[in-house]
């Protein structure tokens, strides 16, 4: 069951204005914005401005404008931070859902990482 959706997450605030962020791309139906802890050289975090708790909620409920204009705009983004496989060396896209995915903002959001080699994927705990 997907958990409601707080209208009080940080970047929900951010898409209302109350918050700053750092833009890197935006349109009708996404925005991206640089992570305030970036993981690596390039880490820019897409986010719908729809409400949207995780991906699955995503994939569920979100229109085909919606999904068309997210997935272009973090392809934009890839490519004009210079990580797309165009121009760069690869990048890695992320996202968490729920406590298993450690998710910390209840809000669907695509991690946009590259800049350097990004390593194994997971480390196999068991």
């Amino acid at each position: 069951m997907t958990p409601a959706y707080d209208d009080q997450n940080i970047f929900a605030r951010i898409l209302r204005g109350e918050i700053p962020c750092d833009k890197v791309a935006e349109n009708d139906h996404a925005l991206a914005f640089r992570d305030i802890n970036p993981a690596a050289p390039v880490h820019v975090l897409v986010i719908p401005k729809g409400a949207y708790v995780s991906f699955d909620d995503f994939c569920a409920r979100a229109s085909e404008a919606e999904l068309a204009g997210f997935l272009r705009l973090s392809g934009q983004v890839a490519e004009a931070e210079g990580v797309a496989l165009k121009r760069g060396a690869g990048f890695r896209a992320i996202t968490n859902a729920g406590e298993h995915g450690v998710q910390e903002v209840p809000h669907f959001h695509l991690h946009i990482l590259g800049g350097r080699g990004m390593g194994p994927m997971l480390t196999r705990r068991d």
